[in-house]
């Protein structure tokens, strides 16, 4: 355990048993909410998607993800956290994207692989291993309550327990880029929807306002 916020939510390292759980939470939140999810319509409230999941569940295995616990027993926020070890791992993810059978599943991580490979915090800061913020997603019921934001300085503090010197995260839309600049996360690399094109010179995201832009974010911890 963490410790308890100032909701009385308390705050846990998500562990292996809790991961079904998770899981559920984020078929009702983020797999729908998210705004690139949203934008191609990748999966309606409360259903599941495998590739999602798949993803979800090799971060948490990582065991730094975070989650909130009301008293009531159920899932009031969780922050799913991996750990990037290179560039490397990047690429590989992008080619392993030519397998997947589900477009709309490859157009958002495609061009969230493409964006990072422009970039190399590795080089920049000499370190091996990246703590990286994947997933933040708040229940319905307890949005309003600055809960996403004591998520992410929870995952602060177990970067700095396991000695990482670099936090990041893929921002896709306006609350997650808010949230993190307040934590003192500054943007790296950032790109536009709208000038985000395909073949044929047209948008390949239609992202609902206030969501106009994808922010590369970091935070050196050092």
């Amino acid at each position: 355990m963490l410790a308890n916020n100032s909701n009385g939510l308390r705050m846990e390292i998500i562990t292996e048993p809790w991961f079904p759980e998770v899981i559920q939470h984020l078929r009702c939140t983020f797999f729908a909410d998210e705004p690139l999810n949203k934008a191609v319509n990748l999966c309606r409230p409360g259903d599941g998607h495998t590739l999602l999941e798949k993803h979800s569940l090799s971060s948490l295995r990582d065991g730094i993800s975070v989650m909130a616990i009301a008293n009531s027993g159920e899932i009031a926020g969780v922050v799913v956290n991996g750990i990037l070890h290179g560039n490397e791992d990047t690429g590989r993810a992008l080619d392993r994207l030519a397998e997947m059978d589900d477009e709309k599943f490859r157009k958002i991580f495609t061009l969230l692989y493409e964006e990072n490979l422009k970039i190399d915090l590795f080089e920049q800061f000499s370190v091996d291993s990246i703590f990286e913020i994947r997933i933040l997603s708040v229940d319905s019921k307890f949005r309003g309550q600055g809960l996403a934001k004591e998520l992410m300085r929870k995952s602060e503090e177990v970067a700095r327990t396991n000695g990482f010197q670099i936090m990041k995260t893929d921002a896709t839309g306006l609350f997650s880029q808010r949230v993190a600049t307040s934590l003192g996360f500054v943007t790296r690399h950032e790109v536009k929807y709208d000038d985000y094109l395909d073949q044929d010179g047209q948008p390949v995201f239609r992202v609902g306002a206030p969501h106009d832009r994808l922010k590369i974010m970091y935070k050196a911890l050092c």
